[in-house]
């Protein structure tokens, strides 16, 4: 393993930051390459947590010759978000100076080519020329896995749907309990810029059927301990085994998938009707049916005139909850997974901001 500290400086004098790199050097040129990275919303750690327990079982392949891909993983992608505090609260998701999600506006080459990547230049804001560091390492890589969590959560997949059911053993081998796929364009996410520039390509360079590209909600927030991270980080090395890239007689196979399945545009997104406290009646892996209460959100405690209902639209799995208390109007409180196109259901963009 070879590790590498990429310094990128900050916007003002005397402001910097690290991004710890891993290289491992598999031994088959033929073989896939892998390129992984967690915590690009600087506070969602599952995916390094996973990544930790990952890495001692890459370091022992390839000193024994077993890894025969390469591999290049960013346990801790966001350095910046890593440091973005405010009163005591860790907040990862959005650039402080910018407001912009660390995971959107990512460039979308026509190609897969990084001579074609713009902001990996001075001159630029550090935000932007961290997502072209990034994007930089993860091209021509056969295999891109960009791990995050939601906030009360089902593991699950957001995959690209020309790469589906292609890829349906990298779910298995995560327990993930839903895949959703989309078409088009998720507002420059990472995934979307990892598989665009091969939507135009010729087959034999997209190669979508050997292609993975997707994000990993592994669970929630709060889902790091030591099982968690076990569970996952084994699930992830049962799948290189699986893709040919390491070698290990011993590792478990990966089972068929045989969980939910469907495009993003069958998530019911609720929303808070009101401002006030919210008393859920549904979490994640419940199954509710139309028309189920699942939420109720109060105004005035102790005053039923300010309680207002939440109902399931549809039937579906209740796949992720906030664990905010508090809410305001129009706030996502739930994602459910129906088996038909949703009545909130919009085309193209990302689920959330």
């Amino acid at each position: 393993m070879e590790k590498t500290i990429e310094f990128l400086g900050g916007d003002t004098p005397g402001l910097g930051y690290s991004l710890t790199v891993l290289t491992f050097k598999g031994c088959d040129p033929k073989a896939p390459s892998v390129y992984m990275q967690a915590a690009l919303h600087g506070n969602e750690l599952p995916g390094a947590a996973a990544l930790h327990v990952l890495i001692p079982q890459l370091v022992a392949a390839e000193a024994e010759g077993r890894l025969r891909g390469d591999v290049t993983l960013v346990p801790l992608a966001n350095p910046i978000g890593l440091g973005q505090y405010a009163y005591e609260e860790h907040m990862g998701r959005f650039a402080m100076g910018s407001r912009v999600n660390f995971n959107r506006n990512f460039q979308r080459l026509e190609r897969p080519a990084v001579a074609l990547i713009e902001d990996d230049r001075d001159g630029v804001p550090v935000e932007r020329r961290l997502k072209a560091r990034l994007l930089r390492h993860s091209i021509g890589k056969t295999i891109v896995l960009d791990l995050h969590c939601d906030d009360q959560s089902l593991p699950y997949l957001y995959v690209p749907a020309e790469v589906w059911p292609f890829m349906s053993d990298l779910a298995a081998a995560l327990d993930a309990e839903a895949v959703l796929t989309f078409e088009g364009g998720t507002d420059g996410s990472f995934d979307e810029a990892s598989i665009h520039p091969y939507l135009q390509a010729a087959p034999e360079v997209a190669d979508f059927r050997n292609r993975v590209v997707t994000t990993v909600e592994l669970r929630g927030r709060a889902d790091v301990d030591a099982t968690i991270a076990a569970h996952d980080g084994n699930g992830l090395y049962r799948f290189l085994v699986g893709r040919g890239v390491v070698v290990d007689a011993a590792a478990a196979p990966v089972p068929a998938y045989d969980a939910v399945a469907v495009p993003q545009t069958h998530v019911e997104m609720v929303r808070a009707p009101r401002g006030g406290l919210v008393l859920f009646h549904a979490g994640p892996g419940d199954k509710v049916a139309a028309g189920a209460l699942i939420a109720e959100v109060i105004g005035e405690p102790g005053n039923p005139e300010t309680v207002t209902a939440v109902h399931a639209e549809a039937a579906g799995l209740v796949l992720t909850r906030v664990s905010a208390r508090s809410v305001r109007v129009g706030d996502d409180l739930m994602k459910i997974v129906g088996e038909h196109r949703s009545r909130t259901a919009k085309d193209g963009g990302a689920l959330e901001s």
